[in-house]
């Protein structure tokens, strides 16, 4: 039940006293049942894949402390999970605050763990001593073996309560921890199976970042067998490389520095590609911070300073020249990872680290190590400064195409594009916009929408691929000036979404090949130049039908190939003869303003998929191979993959 609606049910009651006997005291796991997303997040696919971080990262936390070297990730029949580490194993002993064994006390009571006092972990990402309990109270059951001085110890729970005390179940002369579990569909309503490529992804990560660390995935479930086997020696160095394995690097050596200062480490590898985007993962504690924080702040001002000082020493910038932080991460591909023993991050999410003392350690790390190798490598010095004044350049170009456009709407008195039918609402969270492939499709959309909060934008021509184009590129680009007129909210760095113009973007394209080039072209604009859009999930695809049955004076229409045929024999019904004619949408342009409303803009009866970008690893890699320059990796991937294709073109 959401907080809003047990609001609704209260303020109904009349004249009800509000005393101690009102206070809820959750006694231990109840608390994570009750309110299972303050946990871990969701009790979507999202909190279900979380349950396995949270075994992971005990696992790795042993890695961290150097006592584990190999983890296994099983998913089992019936979506049950096993994580196995070879660490020290849980410790068996009694906990002397409770008079529990310690094995019981991490699994059954939030807030307890080796994490805290610096005594069990110098370093360790996790939920602060939640982990494992949460999983427990999250799970339908779950059971821990521990190999330990000889012995294997075991215990056994059911929605977080004890089934079976700690038991001696037999010797071993191993050392580590196994844990299963099931996930409780009475949390999980949505679903409760989970995804190997989402699971092998994070675990990739996690081998990435701790070097020498080797992570199995393995899917045991029938018709889905998979093993992936991952260790790298290199860190994340080798990182950077899976990074830009589709992109064109400007020098041929992953850059790498490291540094410490008491407990605390940091870690950056980089490199340059040809590209004009940057990408930065950062970390802390092998946890990744997507909102930054002080470590990547540390990064971006020692680089920037370190290349203006050594672009000036060497006369490569003259006079006053200097290149500033935006043109001097073009085309980087980059990686900082730190550890430290008290992380402090910003958020229940932690999507950013606030210490400020690894600002001082990372600003450090990369001015002197950099300058170093600058000094020792002069040749790539030299290339990444004249990508940085190239970027340079060109943003000039494009500030000089943004005033000229501000210029040009000044004087003509108008703002929004001549195209666009805007609607009523001025409620920007009430409103939504369709951009739409096509005049005639267009038309349609005018005359079928509901004016008051619907706004139309016909597209026409073909679109530029931001991929292969600059920002100055983009801007005064007749095919895209109007979109980013209509929406309002600017683009780069000048992109702000309290300016948004409209909650809901929808792209309406055709349900075929030139449908689906002109979706791919408009998200990669998006992904590229008007990220948060998608991030604060703005974007969504409309998803028009494919198929129009007809009997008499009865029409219907179809979403796909087995409701087309599932329709058809409805309409049919006891007559197996009668004639069902059936014809396929060419395209949006072919249904008239009723028929388009219907079934793909009227929000009772249309089907819309909202856009997430999970990892942006993956998203950056997917742009690259479909839209950018190498077209050798997107043969071998349209090879791999055409036999998923559906639905391209009759």
């Amino acid at each position: 039940m959401s907080d809003e609606l047990e609001l609704e049910q209260n303020s109904t009651q009349v004249e009800h006293e509000y005393g101690g006997s009102e206070i809820q005291v959750l006694e231990g796991l109840e608390a994570v049942r009750k309110r299972p997303g303050m946990y871990i997040g969701s009790t979507s696919s999202s909190g279900l894949h979380h349950l396995v971080y949270e075994i992971v990262d005990n696992a790795i936390d042993e890695a961290l402390a150097g006592h584990c070297d190999e983890i296994n990730v099983i998913i089992r029949e019936g979506d049950i999970i096993t994580v196995t580490d070879n660490g020290r194993g849980i410790p068996v002993d009694v906990q002397p605050q409770t008079g529990l064994p310690a094995l019981e006390v991490v699994f059954t009571i939030l807030h307890a763990g080796g994490k805290f006092g610096g005594g069990g972990y110098k370093v360790s990402g996790g939920l602060h001593g939640v982990g494992a309990s949460v999983v427990n109270a999250l799970s339908e059951w779950l059971e821990v073996q521990v190999h330990k001085d000889g012995k294997i110890y075991e215990m056994k729970f059911a929605r977080g309560k004890v089934t079976q005390p700690i038991t001696v179940v037999g010797d071993t002369d191993k050392h580590g921890t196994t844990v299963s579990f099931k996930p409780d569909p009475e949390m999980f309503t949505d679903t409760t199976v989970y995804d190997y490529d989402i699971l092998h992804t994070r675990m990739r990560e996690e081998a990435f970042l701790n070097a020498g660390l080797r992570i199995h995935t393995i899917d045991e479930r029938a018709g889905q067998e998979q093993h992936d086997d991952m260790c790298y020696e290199g860190g994340i160095r080798e990182f950077v490389t899976y990074i830009n394995r589709n992109k064109t690097a400007l020098h041929e050596d992953v850059i790498y520095m490291s540094g410490q200062k008491g407990d605390s480490i940091a870690e950056v590898a980089f490199q340059y590609n040809d590209s004009y985007n940057e990408i930065i993962l950062s970390f802390a504690n092998n946890v990744h911070t997507p909102e930054g924080g002080m470590h990547e702040e540390g990064f971006k001002r020692a680089l920037t300073t370190t290349l203006n000082a050594y672009g000036l020493k060497k006369g490569i910038l003259k006079g006053d020249d200097k290149v500033t932080g935006e043109d001097c991460r073009e085309g980087l591909s980059c990686i900082i990872s730190v550890k430290l023993t008290d992380a402090q991050f910003e958020g229940q999410t932690k999507a950013k680290l606030g210490n400020s003392e690894i600002r001082t350690l990372v600003n450090a790390v990369v001015s002197e190590k950099l300058e170093e190798f600058l000094e020792e490598h002069p040749a790539v010095g030299k290339v990444i400064l004249e990508k940085a004044m190239t970027a340079n350049r060109a943003r000039e170009a494009a500030r000089r195409a943004r005033e000229n456009i501000r210029r040009k709407n000044a004087l003509e008195g108008a703002t929004l594009p001549g195209k666009l039918a805007d609607c009523y609402e001025r409620d920007a969270s009430l409103t939504e916009i369709y951009i739409v492939e096509g005049d005639s499709a267009g038309g349609s959309a005018k005359q079928g929408r509901d004016s008051r909060f619907q706004a139309i934008l016909p597209l026409w021509g073909k679109m530029l691929n931001v991929e292969k184009a600059r920002a100055d590129k983009v801007y005064g680009n007749d095919k895209l000036t109007p979109v980013i007129t209509a929406l309002g909210a600017g683009i780069g760095d000048e992109f702000d979404a309290e300016k948004l113009r409209y909650h809901k973007v929808i792209i309406m394209a055709d349900a075929d090949v030139d449908g689906s080039h002109i979706r791919t072209l408009l998200l990669t604009f998006f992904f590229r130049f008007m990220r948060p859009l998608i991030e604060h999930g703005y974007v969504y695809a409309a998803v028009p039908p494919l198929y129009k049955l007809t009997r008499g004076k009865q029409s219907r229409v179809a979403f796909s190939d087995p409701e087309r045929d599932a329709i058809s024999a409805e309409m049919r019904g006891d007559n197996p003869n009668a004639k069902i004619d059936i014809s396929r949408f060419k395209g949006l342009g072919e249904m008239d303003d009723h028929e388009l409303w219907e079934t793909t803009m009227n929000p009772e009866t249309r089907t819309l998929k909202r856009i997430t970008m999970e990892d942006a690893v993956q998203a950056d890699a997917i742009f690259t191979l479909l839209m950018g320059e190498k077209v050798e990796p997107r043969r071998e991937y349209i090879e791999q993959n055409a036999f998923r294709a559906v639905n391209l073109d009759y």
